[in-house]
């Protein structure tokens, strides 16, 4: 997607609005985006479904009127190409941020626990369940590893294959709605007072475990804040971090790699 693009899109979508400059500022695995004026965001489908596309303009609705931390609200999208513009949210990417500050872990479990809370009945035309087994989860990662092994530090590689062995946790859970990938990179902060300003990406909401996005925390942020679902989250931790190593090897994205390498000693402690 070039920045010309870009700005047709927004002439269409508003006619009234002057474009004085655009900036790529991320692309993942799903999207790409594009900061406009320093006031939008705009962001593109790899693999446009307007379907999808409508379900999470009218979830993010939904989720604003209900989350304790702001969410994109959407100006416009457009479903043949997968795109959506949103009011820019301020802070910078937690991934960014050299030094987390400690209140973060437990400002996004109080998050994730107004989230869990929502009925999931309310929820179910708006996202999938997600429920694959732990196992399915495990056999990826063993199947990434042999890409990443020469990158892992000797001293980790013992735990992480027999991790890799290993049957997975007991996986009775009761589902609940969630973000389903919440990590730094999708958590906006104020780099001076440390307050989160936003959570961004909710292109993987579903119905899902509830340990997930916790392991996630856990992964990026060494700690884990809710009591009860431990052996799971430590399990999407492991493999996740597994995941992340690997795309940014895949991506030469050094802040995928280097916070990937770090959170190996938390993850894979004994």
């Amino acid at each position: 997607m070039d920045i010309a693009k870009v700005r047709t899109t927004v002439a269409a979508q508003l006619p009234h609005y002057r474009v004085d400059f655009v900036v790529p500022i991320g692309e993942g695995l799903d999207n790409t985006a594009f900061d406009v004026n320093g006031e939008l965001i705009v962001r593109f489908s790899k693999d446009p479904d307007p379907q999808r596309l409508d379900r999470e303009a009218r979830l993010l609705n939904a989720i604003a009127e209900i989350a304790p931390l702001p969410v994109p609200k959407p100006i416009f999208t457009v479903a043949e190409l997968g795109c959506m513009a949103y009011a820019k949210l301020p802070g910078r990417p937690l991934l960014e941020l050299s030094a987390p500050h400690h209140g973060i872990a437990a400002t996004l479990g109080d998050f994730l626990t107004t989230l869990h809370a929502i009925p999931v009945e309310s929820m179910t035309d708006l996202v999938d369940t997600d429920d694959r087994p732990l196992a399915e989860w495990r056999n990826e990662a063993a199947a990434t590893y042999p890409t990443i092994a020469r990158h892992v530090p000797p001293e980790h590689r013992p735990k992480i294959e027999a991790f890799l062995i290993a049957p997975p946790p007991d996986s009775a859970y009761e589902p609940v709605f969630s973000h389903n990938d919440l990590g730094i990179e999708h958590v906006l902060v104020d780099p001076v007072t440390g307050d989160v300003t936003g959570i961004i990406d909710w292109s993987d909401a579903a119905i899902v475990d509830p340990a997930h996005d916790f392991g996630l925390l856990y992964r990026d942020l060494g700690v884990l804040p809710r009591a009860g679902l431990e052996d799971r989250a430590v399990f999407y931790a492991r493999c996740k971090v597994l995941e992340d190593l690997a795309y940014g090897i895949e991506t030469g994205s050094h802040r995928y790699v280097d916070k990937s390498l770090a959170a190996l000693e938390w993850t894979f402690k004994a």
